[in-house]
């Protein structure tokens, strides 16, 4: 075959018309199908799905099978046996016969990410020994608290619907319901759930019900969520955590400059929180706004009404029994809603619009009868039609695991934008300008947000993903980008780097021993630190060498002690512990920063590839 090993999954994929940047596993499958197949099955489709292909080295050289048929009906055969694997996620067109050259066809089998009501895929018949996601380093066998929480996400009874058992109309914050209704009463001021009782009113909107079957009746979780009193709500829901924060980027020292959390002087409900938010998100955006009484009606823009929706789908969507709780961001450069859950949906199925999966409906509708959020699944619409209308970087979503959280960034900054065009125009010279305009705006991502990914783009444009990743692999060999990863771990960065001042190796304040004030480019390692630092780092890290399974809450105590008093980039801790720099920026390092724990050396720039890290006073298990 003339395709080089790299390029033949790609060809096969684009071939079949399958996402090409998708997850990939290769699988001799000599002796039939691989026991490790079915591990493999399960990650895929717990996480984001992805391509196995039977017949190829673990280098990407096609091999082939020499009985395709057989292999075949023994894939079909253990995936509809429920003592193999739980659930069968596959189609008749998921599972394809290849030619790939040399007269021995290899078999292609595309697993999808497997719906809510399917989640956790398990291999064998026990989901708390069965269950397996992917990371950067492979599958990984997911712990009882993860396969806990898919179980809950399958539910047929939304998470919010659970009846509490002793908490009452006592629990409730009375100004937060009045206030409340007065809002829904200006709405729809002709509704006849007006006239109701507070009770039969909480009824309606879900805060209050009957369990037909045991005829207990009770508060519901959404309702105290959204009315309840702070005491209340902590018994309830212990992990129970909002926070908004206000970050001054040029403030180094200064992790927020004005925040809006629990502190004892206001009643932290979801009501008193959006009401509270949403205002102080709106506030100095230069938009012509009028905020009414009702706090989101009068002369808003899409703009706002995009932030408006942002705010409620973190609220709505969130797992309250996760970790890190809701984390609401204003930067100058940028909106980041966080909240702890995995998607019910997949990040696509999302940016297509039209289907709504939500984790707690009846705050949904708390929120909508109030005019503050969707049900049609057209949320992300709303949101990035306000983007577009400002011409602004398209939003993007990210999921991430251990813990499961999802982020949603709104970029606050121009498509293009003349610093960056002429940060590049300056680094690449003439050849910057012989680049089209998808190959220009690869560029810029690069640059703003320290690399580009093909799933990256696919949420900016409607190109397809192969001819994406052919557009990136261009711009490689023209030596524009450098590629790191494969599959759909695969990310794109600057070759050069466009930092032209801030790490001259002759800079005198770079020449001491304080390491809490040093930088290093990421391309240098462990040989510059001092060497009794080195040897006391070494030993701190040594736990994390000595075991790749490390449970997260060992591994965040030992990334917090390496970085106490000194900064640390990804690649120096992932020498010292052993581990992928990448693997740690997704499961750790971005978490930690987000709780609290950590604190960037140059939060202007969050993602920049040579970013470093130090250790605050914050515990990383009890960040706040």
């Amino acid at each position: 075959m003339s395709n080089a090993p790299d390029q033949f999954p790609q060809s096969i994929l684009k071939d079949l018309d399958w996402q090409e940047d998708s997850d990939r596993e290769f699988k001799l499958a000599e002796g039939g199908c691989p026991k490790s197949l079915w591990s493999t099955y399960s990650a895929m489709a717990n996480t984001d799905g992805g391509t196995i292909l039977l017949g190829v080295n673990d280098h990407g050289q096609p091999v082939g099978l020499a009985d395709p048929a057989k292999v075949q009906k023994e894939l079909w055969d253990m995936v509809n046996n429920p003592q193999k694997v739980s659930t069968n996620v596959l189609r008749n067109d998921d599972v394809v016969r290849v030619d790939a050259g040399g007269g021995r066809p290899i078999i292609a089998v595309r697993v999808r990410r497997a719906g809510r009501r399917e989640r956790p895929v398990y291999t064998g018949t026990n989901p708390l020994t069965g269950t397996y996601r992917r990371n950067f380093e492979g599958d990984y066998r997911c712990t009882e608290d993860e396969v806990g929480r898919m179980l809950a996400d399958r539910s047929t009874q939304p998470a919010d619907s659970q009846i509490l058992t002793g908490f009452s109309m006592a629990d409730l914050d009375t100004a937060s319901l009045q206030q409340y209704r007065q809002r829904f009463a200006s709405m729809k001021p002709t509704h006849p759930w007006l006239d109701k009782s507070e009770t039969e009113f909480l009824r309606s909107l879900g805060a209050w019900r009957t369990d037909r079957a045991s005829g207990e009746e009770g508060l519901t979780l959404a309702g105290l969520l959204a009315f309840g009193k702070d005491g209340p709500i902590r018994d309830a829901v212990p992990e129970y955590h909002i926070d908004y924060r206000e970050v001054d980027t040029s403030n180094v020292e200064a992790r927020w400059t004005d925040r809006i959390t629990a502190d004892g002087t206001w009643e932290p409900n979801l009501f008193q929180f959006f009401s509270r938010v949403i205002q102080r998100l709106s506030a100095d955006l230069k938009l012509p706004f009028e905020l009414g009484d009702d706090l989101f009606r009068q002369g808003e823009t899409i703009v706002h009404v995009a932030i408006r929706e942002a705010l409620v789908n973190a609220l709505i969507h969130a797992d309250y029994r996760g970790q890190g709780g809701v984390l609401i961001e204003k930067r100058a450069d940028r909106l980041v809603f966080s909240n702890p859950g995995s998607l019910l949906l997949s990040v696509e199925q999302i940016l297509k619009g039209g289907l709504s999966e939500c984790r707690n409906k009846s705050l949904q509708t708390i929120f909508f009868l109030m005019g503050a959020a969707e049900k049609a699944g057209s949320g992300i619409d709303k949101i990035r039609k306000g983007w577009q209308s400002q011409h602004w970087f398209y939003p993007s979503i990210q999921e991430q695991w251990q813990p499961d959280r999802v982020k949603l960034d709104l970029p606050m900054v121009s498509l293009l934008p003349a610093e960056s065009t002429t940060r590049l125009e300056r680094l690449f010279g003439p050849p910057f300008k012989t680049l089209n305009e998808h190959e220009v705006h690869a560029l810029v991502l690069a640059d703003l947000e320290s690399e580009v990914t093909n799933s990256r783009l696919r949420q900016m444009t409607d190109q397809h993903a192969f001819d994406l990743t052919k557009m990136l692999q261009g711009l490689v060999s023209r030596g524009f980008l450098a590629q790191l990863g494969q599959g759909r771990w695969t990310r794109y960065r600057l070759s050069k780097s466009t930092d032209d001042s801030s790490h001259s190796e002759d800079d005198s304040s770079h020449n001491g021993k304080d390491l809490s004030h040093k930088t290093w480019d990421s391309s240098q390692m462990l040989h510059e630190l001092p060497e009794a630092d080195k040897a006391g780092l070494e030993a701190i890290g040594q736990p994390s060498r000595a075991s790749g399974r490390l449970s997260p809450e060992k591994t965040r105590k030992i990334i917090h002690k390496l970085c106490q008093g000194r900064y640390l980039t990804a690649a120096h801790l992932a020498e010292l512990m052993g581990r992928s720099a990448a693997s740690l920026r997704a499961r750790f390092l971005k978490a930690m920063v987000d709780q609290g724990s950590l604190r960037l050396q140059h939060p202007d720039k969050p993602n920049r590839p040579d970013q470093a890290y130090t250790a605050t006073e914050v515990e990383p298990d009890h960040a706040d």
